[in-house]
């Protein structure tokens, strides 16, 4: 497999360049090599290559990434998880866009998985004036999950135009994440959860700790996805501190691999003291 080439060089701009230039780049040449216009020998793998560089430099914070890591920080099997968090970074979904998609023989009518479609990225600027593919527009539903039945997948039972359907959702779909069958597609819509907040295939985790347990260290028991797990805290932990599970995130909609858990330690301060508790401080302090 070929490596990808620099996404400033397939649009043939700097890496100085502003957003005006990005885009009005990405106009230029996505009118000279769209299939529906350009017949040539490999003209619609130009125009797939012209789009997957603008989904990337078009968006500031994925722009910032790519800038930092490059083509690593959208691969899955790098490692990244393509993003860095929400206790510090920014959110989304990781490598956000894939324009080969995720094939699966689940769901009436078979269906394929994908994160965003070039041509109605053009369709976006230019109104789908140009005959064939561009113009045909595809019924468009949504299909709102919970957080869980995203992680682990789900099948849901839905009637679309008098017609049941069995919508089989993958496990690691996530907001975005769309169904194409035969006649319809499905975009689909994930609820949150109170307690883990996802970036990608990365779960973020607050964890409270007792102050004696950070300065005395000890084992406390962690909530994951898939259940509990035991955790060491090492004595004089910091409030806000950052744990990494390996593996224990979400699955890859395009590999076995899974993302990782991290978890912050939160200091956890009572608000009223006992008796017993205000001596034991007022003791300690009288020693540091």
């Amino acid at each position: 497999m070929s490596a990808k080439r620099d996404y400033y060089e397939v649009l043939g701009v700097k890496k100085t360049a502003s957003a005006a230039e990005i885009k009005s780049a990405y106009r230029k040449l996505a009118l000279k090599f769209h299939p529906d216009r350009n017949k040539e020998t490999g003209a619609e793998d130009k125009f797939k290559e012209i789009n997957e560089a603008y989904q990337v430099l078009s968006d500031s914070k994925k722009k910032q990434t790519y800038d930092q890591f490059g083509h690593a920080a959208f691969d899955p099997s790098s490692g990244m998880g393509g993003g860095q968090g929400p206790f510090g970074g920014f959110g989304g979904q990781g490598g956000g866009f894939n324009w080969s998609s995720y094939s699966s023989s689940g769901g009436q009518g078979g269906a394929d998985f994908d994160f965003g479609d070039p041509f109605e990225i053009f369709e976006q600027f230019f109104g789908g004036g140009f005959s064939g593919r561009a113009r045909q527009r595809r019924p468009h539903y949504s299909l709102k999950i919970d957080f869980m039945e995203a992680v682990k997948g789900v099948e849901k039972a839905v009637e679309i135009d008098g017609k049941k359907q069995t919508i089989k959702v993958p496990a690691g779909a996530n907001n975005g994440t769309r169904i194409r069958f035969t006649d319809f597609d499905i975009s689909i819509d994930v609820g949150t959860n109170p307690r883990f907040k996802r970036d990608g295939y990365d779960i973020f985790v607050d964890e409270k700790i007792s102050f004696s347990t950070a300065a005395l260290g000890g084992e406390i028991k962690v909530k994951t996805l898939t259940g509990e797990l035991k955790l060491k805290v090492r004595p004089g932990t910091l409030s806000h501190s950052l744990i990494r599970l390996r593996g224990e995130g979400v699955q890859h909609l395009q590999s076995r691999g899974k993302g990782d858990l991290y978890v912050r330690l939160i200091i956890n301060v009572p608000e009223k003291l006992s008796r017993e508790q205000k001596k034991a401080l007022e003791e300690l302090r009288e020693l540091e």
